[in-house]
């Protein structure tokens, strides 16, 4: 840590390091015993493969690790959105199809959506969340394929 002093180690908390590239950033690097890095917080695929890029150039920098290219992968993206009205839940359980709601034990619907291949969270107040997306354009996508549904079955309500 005295190498890297915008990191954080508590193994008894979580097994990683979590390393910030500079103090302004709103992303950070998840270091694993494994070799393993996770990204989190990058708002596009180019700000992630950035942030890894001179992450791995910092190891290297202080005689960490060798390596002078770090392979990306995207696993996993999220996204939020607020769709500028309100979504009626109960009516989208039945409408959209593969939708649990329980709003006993969650507050939104969980929508699984087949193509793109993506959960989204729903909230009557029109806030969404899309995560699983291995690709941007995915996300988008997916959004675009939401809206039009809700839309066309009348799920949503726009405030004016």
């Amino acid at each position: 840590m005295a190498k890297f002093p915008i990191a954080r180690y508590r193994p008894e908390r979580f097994p990683g390091l979590c390393l910030k590239i500079n103090k302004n950033s709103h992303i950070a690097i998840l270091l694993f015993r494994s070799g393993k890095m996770v990204c989190t917080g990058a708002r596009s695929e180019e700000e992630a493969h950035r942030a890894v890029q001179e992450a791995v150039d910092k190891l290297r920098e202080k005689g960490i690790v060798k390596a002078t290219k770090a392979k990306v992968v995207i696993q996993n993206m999220v996204a939020s959105a607020s769709l500028g009205g309100d979504i009626d839940l109960e009516k989208a359980t039945y409408c959209l199809g593969k939708v649990i709601y329980e709003p006993e034990q969650f507050p939104g619907a969980i929508y699984l959506m087949d193509k793109p291949r993506v959960v989204f969270l729903l909230f009557p107040n029109g806030k969404i969340v899309c995560t699983g997306a291995k690709v941007e354009n995915d996300v988008y996508e997916a959004v675009n394929r939401l809206v039009g549904a809700l839309e066309e079955d009348g799920l949503i309500f726009y405030r004016d």
